[in-house]
């Protein structure tokens, strides 16, 4: 059996901070950080929650493949971030989203999360157990410090 991704979505915190931003509050600069890392920016999440953006990726997502919540059968969600245990992530997007019909569970094995869940639910479609899923992964930083400066791990 083959399985083919039908659509994709992305959600992504409001709060772009550049490196130069960043070397404004800390010993940096934008050739130090770009050359080890490649970044030349990031998303923080000041009002953004994990569930909320991921439930905003899922339903583009859905839009893109053009189908319903209703038509999946499995939703998993890989984070290390989520915002709380119980219910947990993929439970949550499955009550926002309406999918009644999916069976929901999250992987937490952090930057390698996505790709566990994308290999996990490849074997659940190659061996017809589940027909239509949703994968999601999400990981969230706040500018929620102490000091109001923006986290930057």
């Amino acid at each position: 059996m083959k399985i083919k991704i039908r659509g994709t979505g992305s959600a992504v915190p409001k709060l772009r901070v550049t490196n130069d931003d960043l070397s404004k509050l800390m010993d940096t600069s934008d050739e130090w950080i770009r050359s080890r890392t490649g970044i030349g920016a990031r998303h923080l999440a000041v009002e953004e929650t994990t569930t909320g953006l991921a439930v905003a990726a899922a339903k583009e997502a859905l839009k893109d493949a053009e189908m319903t919540a209703e038509e999946l059968d499995l939703i998993i969600a890989a984070t290390v971030t989520a915002d709380k245990f119980l219910p947990n992530l993929s439970c949550e997007v499955q009550s926002a989203l309406g999918a009644k019909n999916a069976v929901a569970f999250d992987l937490n094995a952090a930057c390698s999360g996505f790709l566990f869940a994308l290999n996990t639910v490849q074997m659940y479609l190659e061996n017809g157990v589940y027909k239509k899923a949703l994968v999601i992964g999400c990981l969230l930083y706040t500018s929620d410090a102490a000091d109001d400066t923006p986290c930057v791990d």
